[in-house]
């Protein structure tokens, strides 16, 4: 039974009737396997220690930075350089001593994944990478647990409950196929509103809330999109992919993959030590510093970012505006483009291959890599 601190704790909810003391009784029974505690797992986490789930476990192997703290509200500016598990375990305590918080520092993978979220009663994706996605979305399928969804991207973000077992698809039945690795820029290439992880988290946090207490409509069989630029709200409706190879009628998946392999972050068999349409920081600055190479460096990142950090002697056309300026540039003099870590640099290539362009070289981890290896007064973002 609750004692009478929390009962005074949690009288807003004991109030209301779909709650009352039984409900406010099985949130504090119930157990929820966050993945990843940055911009969506900050509100999730705050409002499920607010709202007394009894036991909270926190993946995620990463450490605090700077740039992290737009948007990812659990940690503060003391928090910079501690692991993120830490720093969030130590916020969930400040809001609600009573809440038992389980730390995994380390990267979930499909050797570690079943055993991790095995013990939890929800689990609450919360990551940024396709990889990490298909396999929570897997080990949940398997297991039989809910899976409460949650993306965003510049100003739109998405959220669903994934449960086959409840009667609803797996996140296979909507996104069967990853995208091509790259073509989806991730918060840090392609930015991201702070408030918006807080709005999609929070709806995250609503779900996982439904489903404990078994009331309402949770999102099963419904992707919710938010446009917060233009604060519109849509609805999709998701049906169960009968041919779905790890929910349908004949699954053909049994057991977790490898999920770098699967999304194309890695070849399927051993490759060369280096891909052949790259050169390193090193390569590019030797071609700066050697003109009589009559090699051309063209930076392909956003006007924006090309102000916060940039390399002198280097060209800026943006990705954006290749379409109507490639023509600027000459299709039989080297090239090597580079942008902020190596994912649009390679798009630029191809394009620009595709053009007719006889010698384009990729630099290999952008001006990110420049900043570590070359010149680090270069500012990082």
């Amino acid at each position: 039974m609750l004692n009478d601190e929390q009962m005074q704790r949690y009288s807003r909810h004991i109030l209301l009737p779909d709650v009352g003391l039984a409900g406010q009784e099985r949130l504090r029974s119930a157990s929820v396997l966050c993945i990843g505690a940055g911009g969506l797992g900050s509100p999730i986490l705050m409002y499920l220690a607010a709202a007394g789930i009894g036991r909270i476990g926190i993946v995620d192997f990463d450490r605090v930075e700077l740039t992290n703290l737009q948007r990812q509200v659990i940690h503060g500016t003391g928090d910079v350089g501690r692991l993120k598990t830490e720093s969030a375990q130590e916020a969930v305590g400040r809001i609600n001593p009573d809440v038992k918080v389980e730390l995994y520092n380390t990267r979930i993978q499909s050797v570690n994944a079943l055993d991790i979220i095995r013990p939890y009663d929800v689990v609450v994706d919360c990551t940024d990478n396709f990889p990490t996605r298909y396999l929570t979305n897997d080990t949940c399928v398997l297991l039989g647990k809910p899976n409460v969804y949650g993306s965003i991207s510049h100003f739109e973000g998405q959220a669903s409950v994934f449960a086959p077992h409840l009667g609803g698809p797996c996140y296979r039945c909507l996104f069967p196929e990853p995208p091509p690795p790259g073509s989806v820029p991730s918060c840090a290439e392609g930015g991201v509103l702070g408030v918006l992880p807080g709005l999609i988290g929070s709806i995250q946090a609503t779900e996982i809330l439904k489903l404990a207490l078994g009331k309402g409509q949770p999102l099963i069989g419904r992707l919710l999109i938010v446009d917060a630029l233009q604060m519109r709200f849509r609805e999709l409706k998701l049906r169960r992919d009968p041919q779905c190879p790890l929910c349908g009628e004949k699954p053909s998946i049994t057991k977790l993959i490898d999920y770098e392999q699967f999304c194309g972050l890695k070849p399927a068999v051993a490759a060369a030590p280096t891909n052949p349409d790259e050169v390193t920081v090193h390569d590019m600055k030797r071609a700066l510093e050697t003109p009589a190479l009559g090699i051309t460096v063209i930076d392909v990142r956003e006007p924006n970012e090309h102000r916060m950090a940039h390399i002198e002697g280097v060209r800026l056309i943006p990705l954006s505006a290749f379409s109507c300026r490639f023509t600027e540039l000459d299709p039989n003099q080297k090239l090597y483009i580079h942008c902020k870590s190596g994912a649009r640099s390679l798009k630029a290539m191809q394009f620009l291959r595709n053009q007719g362009f006889k010698d384009v070289k990729s630099v290999r981890g952008g001006i990110l890599a420049w900043s570590n290896e070359i010149d680090p007064p270069v500012a990082k973002y």
